[in-house]
């Protein structure tokens, strides 16, 4: 049996990977309602629509919009690049949270909602409902897991403090990009998430701040939303950066943001996740759990290179400035960038390309 901890995307998609494999598998989630509602950029990369598509997920149309690129904007400085391959999707968190439950009821998981995980010392789990004794654990449970505490692989928050604050505006999108708005200390993100809908979410560092206040310092961004209706609640988190000693400890696999996290600048952490998620599945299939460890690293090698070469740059605006610069002068740089930080190889071979109308 496996026993995923957190009902939210990862470990949905973590526990229909493991029915794929035929393997037994309950979710435990502490929350008595779903779905839920967190900050999130929302946006998938094609990488991430494809696991999507492979897992039989459906999406209501309200809550989805197709992006065919990234537009970095430095001020009066602008990079643009398309996909190479395939097309992303802005999706509604809410909307997604919805589409992998019912995929998880058609699939036959056993979803416990409203069970408090209390401890787990190697074997046996303790939960609200009760002990379980798991064969495999998979940790699902997010930034601030806490079975990431219990198994000792937690090396504790990094040394920068840095945010994220998310918002939606009732509109129709103006562009069918990703737009990442660099400033100094801080970014917005703008990505289409439904037919009438356009997500925003702030990244900075250093105190906590206000999303209205944030706005402000993207003047161009702020003049495209001013008038447009507020549609959803501001949701915040972090700090974001979580360092982890490992993600392998005995029976329990760390995936998703639970297995550490450094920032969410290239916009791929759910994807990042639900590739973990696949990959944990199939190496306990393997039976070799500790194959994990090796896979994850991979998985996340370019990604994590390409964050910290970004945080680097936010730090100096000159160098910033210089990249995007670049990036513009050389389009198809630009979409390698974009190739190699969706991973690249995603699609199985012989396999053509998602494509969205």
């Amino acid at each position: 049996m496996i026993t995923v901890i957190g009902g939210g995307p990862v470990g949905l998609v973590a526990a229909l990977y493991a029915r794929r494999a035929g393997l037994p598998v309950q979710v435990l989630e502490r929350r008595s309602k779903l779905p839920l509602d967190k900050a999130c950029g929302e946006g998938l990369m094609p990488g991430g629509v494809g696991l999507l598509d492979e897992l039989g997920v459906v999406i209501h149309p309200d809550g989805q919009a197709p992006f065919s690129g990234v537009r970095w904007i430095d001020g009066d400085v602008v990079a643009d690049a398309p996909f190479p391959h395939g097309v992303g999707r802005g999706i509604r968190r809410t909307y997604l949270h919805e589409g992998l439950m019912a995929a998880s009821a058609d699939a036959g998981v056993d979803v416990r909602l409203g069970v408090e995980v209390t401890g787990w010392d190697g074997a046996v789990l303790t939960t609200s409902d009760g002990e379980v004794r798991p064969d495999h654990l998979l940790a699902c449970d997010g930034l601030h897991s806490r079975l990431r505490d219990w198994t000792n692989l937690s090396a504790g928050p990094g040394p920068v403090a840095r945010f994220g604050l998310r918002r939606h505006y009732r509109g129709v999108p103006w562009t069918d990009r990703v737009e990442v708005y660099w400033g100094d200390g801080a970014e917005a993100y703008v990505t289409p998430a439904g037919p009438e809908r356009i997500g925003i979410a702030m990244l900075w560092s250093g105190e906590k701040a206000r999303f209205d206040k944030l706005l402000t310092r993207f003047p161009r961004l702020r003049d495209r939303v001013v008038g447009l209706p507020q549609d959803s609640q501001d949701q915040g988190a972090g700090p974001l950066h979580q360092r982890v000693r490992g993600v392998v400890a005995g029976r329990c696999l760390l995936v998703g943001d639970a297995s550490g996290y450094l920032d969410a600048l290239t916009g791929e952490g759910m994807a990042l996740g639900f590739q973990q998620a696949r990959a944990a599945v199939a190496a306990i299939q393997a039976g070799n759990p500790f194959g994990y460890a090796a896979e994850h690293r991979r998985i996340v090698r370019q990604p994590v290179a390409l964050m910290q070469l970004l945080l680097v740059a936010q730090r100096r605006p000159w160098l910033r400035r210089s990249i995007i610069r670049s990036l513009a002068a050389m389009p198809r740089v630009f979409s390698h960038v974009l190739q190699l930080n969706d991973g690249g190889d995603w699609l199985p071979s012989g396999r053509t390309p998602h494509k969205l109308d």
